[in-house]
Order: C-alpha cells, then sequence, then structure tokens
C-alpha cells in the first residue's frame, strides 16, 4: 500500500548537502550544539545573577566559548554548502540565513571577547545582554534554517513513498 502526503515532496525537487556522511548533512549535524551552547550560556548568565556565585560566570565563559567554536565550524559547513550547491543560493531565506547566522557568530565572539579578562565583571548587565540578544537572533536564524528545510527541502534526501 502507498501512502501519499502532500508533505513529503518527490526527489527531484529535494537538494543534496555537498558534505554528508552517510546521507546526513554535516551542517545540521554540528548546529544542534551551538545551538546548545548558546542557550547554556544565558542559562549560566542568568543563574550567576541569581545566585552571585562565580562559578556560574566561568562556566558562561566555557559556553559562550564552545558556542563560538561549534558555531564557526557549524557556519563552515553550511558556508561550504552555500558556496558548492548552486540550488542552495536561489531562495531567499539562504541569503537570510547565511547573513543572520554570520552576524549571530559574530555577537558569540564579542560576547566571548569581552569576558576572557574578567569574567565574573563581564556578566552583568552587558554579558547577560549580549546572551539575550544572542538567543534571539538565534531564533531567527534557527527559522531562516527550518524554512530551508522543511519548505524548500535543502539538504534532505526524500524519496516518494
Amino acid at each position: 500500500m502507498t501512502i501519499k502526503s502532500p508533505l513529503l515532496k518527490p526527489a527531484p525537487d529535494s537538494t543534496h548537502s555537498a558534505f554528508s556522511i552517510a546521507g546526513h548533512p554535516i551542517h545540521a549535524m554540528l548546529v544542534s550544539f551551538p545551538v546548545a551552547f548558546t542557550l547554556g550560556g544565558l542559562a549560566t548568565d542568568l543563574a550567576y545573577w541569581w545566585t552571585g556565585d562565580v562559578f556560574w560566570s566561568r562556566v558562561s565563559v566555557w559556553m559562550i566559548g564552545a558556542s563560538f567554536i561549534m558555531g564557526s565550524l557549524a557556519g563552515l559547513a553550511g558556508m561550504l554548502d552555500f558556496m558548492i550547491v548552486h540550488k542552495i543560493r536561489r531562495h531567499v531565506a539562504s541569503w537570510s540565513h547565511f547573513i543572520a547566522a554570520v552576524m549571530l557568530i559574530s555577537l558569540i565572539a564579542a560576547n566571548w571577547w569581552s569576558r576572557v579578562n574578567d569574567h565574573e565583571a563581564a556578566v552583568l548587565p552587558w554579558g547577560l545582554f549580549m546572551s539575550g540578544v544572542s538567543a534571539l537572533s538565534l531564533s531567527v536564524v534557527g527559522w531562516f534554517g527550518g524554512k530551508l528545510v522543511f519548505h524548500h527541502s535543502i539538504g534532505t534526501d526524500l524519496e516518494e513513498t
């Protein structure tokens, strides 16, 4: 029995990633790490604000640093797909995702750099503010990325069922 779904598109409409492992795009695999670390940085900044414990400001530095490093790796994989696969660049959402992601990684880099010398003094007020803006920006970047996957079938390998 064959089930036809309006949500699934046939394989010719999908755009494969140039960099994948066993059909799984590397960009999609890496992107979950900076998402978790960015939100973790906001959570640890809030924990420092709530408790005043220096431990949380130290964890924030590590979380935001890991977010920058993993975000840069995910961004590199995404940028290579963006540059190599010409069908990706045809969508406005691709350009919006690319530009917003570069801005987000820049914001995370500035947030991390401001904390390197004195992690405790940097949290309030500007570190917490930058972590909050990063989390909001992350939702915009994720929305555009989801639009690429779910509306335009970028990085997918859909087959007719």
